[in-house]
């Protein structure tokens, strides 16, 4: 059986080794158009920023060893061929033509896989070709910026604030480089944060040192002797040595269109559950297919490392004969900055709204250990639940915090269609060192459970930023003491009693406004709008997390 791969990614590599794990015979050559094959690309912001020393170590199995041509052809005998382009797939005569080192070729197959990945999407932005514009999409990429930075770059603009670009941003200010962040949606990491939980990260941003700019679309670029200098955005100029453009990828579909493999609704190629094309002989996986949500029931593009080795596996067992299937996924995303993680899994407010879902949500801050452990961090929680089936379809997380464990928590739970009844219960580990006695996860369940009885009507901060402009409310803050002089809203409508003594002090409360309840995270708001109802309060909301969430 001959096999040829093309293209020498995550997807393209994990086929041909499962395919080599089961069946000992088969004939596999893997054609990659770059330098490098097995590149762990997630990992290039943090060689730019220098927490990984050298490219190879981004190829390196566990115990070492570079997984470069010979490796493959040692360890696997899988003929890996580099700095070699596919350029045209015969399906009638099941040949795939290369070009290497200027030299036509032609190579037989009995299947034919096509993981040639994604490219970077560049907006029609004036001068965007200029020398100093780079994606960081490859590892020459990379060895550019470090190379612009040894002959002293010192300022540089990331345009789109997508979790590419901010582990971008925190790269560069690794290198004490002047960072600045354009993104033109309204709110950082837009297609996985809802702008409430955004906003913690772009101020955890601003406190390392980062210029972020939402709300702003880039006009230009520009260059001088060649060179970038400058961005202009919104009429404004930033400087640059320079500029880093993430603002999204596309999936590399032209060599299968042009075979005539199907292509779906994306633009990325059409496959089936068995990540067959629409030619049995031909598989595909990675950044170049589409693939179903699970939430949504949606085709999507899903430009991720894990999914591409998954698909990858599915693709080794079927062309062995197998009936493996990849259902889809649930959009689960994570990433680091600075000393926040973010992570989500399902969908956002957006998607849901565009997917006609009818939802609530729930906000539930919360210590990722007991909070009198040391190190205890808090976390931001959110949750999406559908109303009626009360199942969880979306989650996002934020904070210093252990947000992973979370989000892989409700990821699972979104999977399986659990519901936040079923999510409450869940038997989670339990010791200080590593979980409060209600792990998080656990709380905002109950959260969302007492929101959904009734129990509570929650506002978020820029609703009541909202209301304190237009509306004659009062803001009843239930911290302390300490904590009210510490850090409060400063606002006339603010009305300061300590939760515990609320009960002696209800007549200084006014009855006929309505009263948004506040303090630290949630949970005392909860307790003190439970007291002011059963004495006959009738317009009673909280903010919900509190002032964990004020800005």
């Amino acid at each position: 059986m001959n096999v040829v791969v093309i293209g020498g990614g995550a997807a393209g590599l994990k086929a041909a080794s499962r395919i080599r794990r089961k069946d000992g015979d088969a004939s596999i050559t893997v054609v990659e158009a770059g330098k490098y094959v097995s590149l762990g690309r997630c990992g290039l912001p943090y060689y730019v920023g220098g927490l990984v020393h050298e490219v190879d170590n981004l190829r390196e199995t566990t115990y070492g060893a570079v997984r470069d041509e010979a490796y493959f052809k040692k360890l696997k005998n899988i003929d890996v061929l580099t700095e070699t382009v596919a350029t045209e797939i015969d399906r009638s005569r099941k040949t795939v033509k290369i070009v290497r080192n200027g030299s036509e070729d032609e190579l037989n197959y009995d299947y034919l896989v096509i993981a040639t990945g994604a490219r970077p999407a560049k907006p029609p932005i004036e001068g965007i070709e200029a020398e100093g514009v780079v994606t960081l999409t490859s590892a020459e990429e990379a060895e550019k910026i470090i190379e612009m930075w040894e002959e002293g770059a010192e300022k540089a603009v990331v345009i789109g604030a997508g979790f590419i670009g901010l582990e971008s941003a925190e790269a560069l200010k690794n290198l004490d480089m002047e960072v600045t962040v354009i993104e033109m949606m309204d709110r950082v990491a837009p297609a996985m944060l809802d702008r409430e939980m955004a906003v913690l990260v772009e101020n955890h941003l601003r406190e390392k040192g980062v210029n972020v700019v939402t709300s702003t679309r880039v006009e230009k670029i520009v260059s001088q002797d060649d060179k970038v200098r400058a961005v202009i955005a919104n009429g404004k100029e930033y400087p640059a040595d320079v500029v880093v453009v993430a603002t999204g990828i596309k999936p590399n579909s032209e060599l299968a269109e042009k075979a005539g493999l199907k292509i779906g609704e994306t633009g990325a190629i059409w496959v089936d559950e068995y990540m067959r094309t629409s030619d049995e002989s031909i598989y595909a996986g990675g950044d170049c297919v589409e693939t179903t949500c699970l939430v949504t029931g949606k085709k999507i593009i899903a430009p991720f490392g894990d999914v591409a080795n998954k698909q990858g596996r599915v693709i080794g067992e079927n062309i062995t004969g197998g009936r493996a299937v990849f259902p889809g996924v649930i959009r689960t995303a994570i990433f680091k900055v600075f000393d926040f993680t973010a992570a989500s899994a399902g969908v956002n407010e957006q998607m849901a709204k565009e997917a006609g879902l009818d939802y609530f949500t729930v906000i539930a801050p919360s210590p990722d250990r007991a909070h009198y452990y040391p190190q205890a961090n808090y976390i931001r929680l959110k949750l999406i639940v559908e109303k009626g089936s009360w199942r969880v379809i979306g989650a996002q997380g934020v904070g210093m915090g252990e947000v992973a464990k979370r989000i892989d928590v409700l990821s699972t739970a979104i999977q399986a269609g659990m519901t936040i009844d079923q999510l409450a219960n869940l038997d989670l580990a339990y010791a200080p060192p590593y979980s409060p006695a209600l792990d998080p996860v656990i709380t905002i369940a109950n959260v969302a459970m007492n929101k959904r009885d009734g129990l509570f009507e929650g506002i978020n901060v820029f609703e009541l930023k909202e209301k304190l402009e237009k509306e004659d409310i009062v803001i009843l803050d239930v911290r302390s003491e300490e904590e009210f002089k510490t850090r409060r809203i400063e606002s006339e409508k603010v009305i300061h009693i300590p939760i515990l003594e609320l009960r002696e002090r209800l007549d200084e409360i006014p009855r006929d406004k309505e009263i948004v309840v506040v303090c630290a995270i949630g949970l005392r708001s909860f307790e003190a709008s439970r007291i002011l109802k059963h004495a006959g309060f009738e317009k009673v909301k909280i903010l919900e997390g509190g002032m964990a969430f004020w800005f």
